[in-house]
């Protein structure tokens, strides 16, 4: 059997803890899963994972051995990109990730576009909440929204992300307009539990507010609460990314359009200025020249 495809599976059965998900995600039988850990740990004579039947873990030479594959894999790609693109066109496969709201809103459309330019090249996109550890997860590219991203990470800025209190028009119509910020006090709020879950700070120039939040309800997914919000739930603090269309066609209105709330940045983050592959540079620029006027 091929081995650097048994790493593969290997590390990916690592990644995930389940056999099943390994075969349904690169597309094979959960036999052959087996049949390829099992031509790992018959090469490297050692057992890899604990299997018991509900969870798969790894034993202190499948720690090992998940380190050294991943090397290797990373080094089988760049070596496939660097031997392959002769020809002027970019090959291989980029693993980025992203928020699910972001994927939803940009980044779907962007990876089209990029693809379009460079149809040779794979992009698997993990639409994810979770803070993931780049190495581990041999991703390339994450593109976060954050006012202080990690600073164990290059960061290149990409775009503001301003936000926007909305509500829909059936909310207000029977609940009222909120006109300064204390209103807030009385009507139904939809918090993010990833931003601002508990306060809402306001700005009108010198001039400060901060709106202490009842969590009526709140997600840790930023179109979930869109979709509470246009249901009628409440007052929400949506990203303008998310917002705008919503506010064009008025399915929502803003809210206390005179204040102003915490702005933050869309970064692309990677581990390493180092070995940054063609492709990913590619992907970076294009990016930046997208988001260079923000289409939100």
């Amino acid at each position: 059997m091929d081995r650097l495809t048994a790493m593969q599976v290997f590390v990916e059965v690592a990644n995930s803890g389940s056999f099943s998900a390994t075969a349904e995600k690169l597309e094979m039988s959960r036999a052959m899963v087996t049949r390829y850990v099992g031509e790992m740990e018959r090469w490297l004579d050692a057992r890899l994972l604990q299997r018991t039947t509900r969870s798969v873990t790894l034993t202190d030479a499948g720690e090992n051995c998940l380190r050294r594959s991943q090397q290797m894999l990373a080094l089988m790609e760049n070596v496939e990109e660097e031997t392959s693109g002769h020809d002027g066109e970019l090959r291989g496969q980029l693993r980025i990730t992203c928020s699910v709201s972001f994927a939803y809103a940009q980044i779907a459309a962007a990876v089209v576009d990029f693809l379009k330019l460079y149809p040779q090249l794979k992009i698997d996109l993990n639409a994810s909440e979770g803070t993931l550890n780049l190495v581990e997860a041999r991703i390339d590219l994450a593109i976060r929204i954050s006012a202080a991203p990690d600073p164990l990470l290059i960061g290149r800025k990409l775009a503001p992300c301003a936000s926007v209190l909305v509500a829909s028009p059936a909310y207000l119509a029977a609940n009222g307009r909120p006109t300064i910020p204390a209103d807030l006090q009385t009507h139904r709020c939809l918090s993010y539990a990833n931003f601002c879950k508990s306060v809402w700070k306001l700005s009108r120039g010198e001039e400060q507010a901060q709106v202490s939040l009842t969590n009526y309800f709140s997600a840790n997914e930023a179109t979930a609460l869109l979709r509470a919000t246009l249901a009628g739930g409440g007052v929400a603090l949506q990203p303008t990314y998310l917002a705008n269309p919503h506010l064009n066609d008025g399915s929502l209105q803003a809210l206390l359009p005179d204040w102003t709330l915490p702005e933050m940045t869309v970064y692309a983050l990677y581990p390493s200025r180092k070995h940054l592959s063609p492709a990913v540079r590619a992907l970076l620029d294009f990016l930046a020249e997208r988001f260079s006027t923000v289409p939100w």
